[in-house]
């Protein structure tokens, strides 16, 4: 992808985050919804700040940054403005790259609220090298996931809901959100193995706790591989699929 198609891919990044931001779904699926579920879990728990915050990091990042992205192909669908994107001189993947850079910025943002109460809260990330990276690659990673779930051809945005309801909750409750890696029996350590969520709560309870699974060049490298497959097929079925929307 050359630089003119960075360029445009920019455009429509902050094209989403103006028009998107403040959704209502966006804000209700994105932020309120991962908190008040970790507030169920968490309060009436004697569990110290330092044993939640991985937890709390982990779930922000996800909802967030897999919040916008599954929205904007039923939202511009609806409205006829994806016809327009597609008439003018843009690639279809640099579309799809402007859309999930909205939602990593989105994620990236709203990350930051949980890690300042960490820190207000007097826990120190003892890893900072490992947790900024790491966000960043979770947050493409999550954003991309997004990307793949608003891939079938429908205007309407509960439809999308639906599908990335059904995909992300039993991602959370099988990736050592709530539960430690360690303390899963052999099935659940099986069924957390395909969760990319998994190596970032790993790789954030390493950052504050140095308490960690896997190693952390194993999360780094499954999480960059599962970017890479959630984006080129994102792209493959945005492709296939975007002639069914017009």
């Amino acid at each position: 992808m050359g630089i003119e198609q960075l360029k445009k891919a920019w455009a429509i990044c902050k094209k989403d985050i103006r028009i998107y931001f403040f959704k209502a779904p966006v804000l209700i699926f994105g932020i309120l919804f991962p908190l008040f579920l970790f507030l169920a879990f968490g309060i009436g728990r004697k569990l110290s700040v330092d044993t939640l915050l991985p937890g709390l990091i982990a779930m922000v990042l996800f909802f967030t940054s897999a919040a916008i992205v599954p929205l904007i192909a039923p939202w511009e669908t609806r409205t006829k403005t994806l016809e327009r994107l597609i008439s003018s001189p843009v690639l279809i993947s640099t579309i799809i790259l402007g859309d999930i850079l909205a939602s990593f910025l989105f994620g990236i943002i709203f990350t930051v609220v949980p890690v300042l109460v960490g820190i207000i809260s007097g826990i120190s990330i003892k890893s900072i090298y490992l947790f900024i990276p790491g966000i960043l690659l979770a947050s493409f990673c999550f954003s991309a996931l997004g990307s793949l779930m608003s891939t079938p051809p429908s205007d309407t945005p509960a439809n999308i809901n639906m599908i990335s309801t059904v995909i992300k909750f039993p991602l959370v409750f099988i990736s050592g959100i709530f539960i430690p890696l360690k303390d899963l029996p052999l099935w659940g350590k099986i069924l957390a193995s395909v969760s990319p969520l998994t190596y970032f709560t790993d790789l954030v309870r390493f950052s504050i706790n140095q308490e960690n699974y896997y190693p952390v060049g194993i999360d780094f490298l499954v999480l960059f591989i599962f970017s890479l497959v959630f984006y080129i097929l994102a792209i493959k079925l945005h492709q296939k699929n975007i002639p069914r929307r017009i």
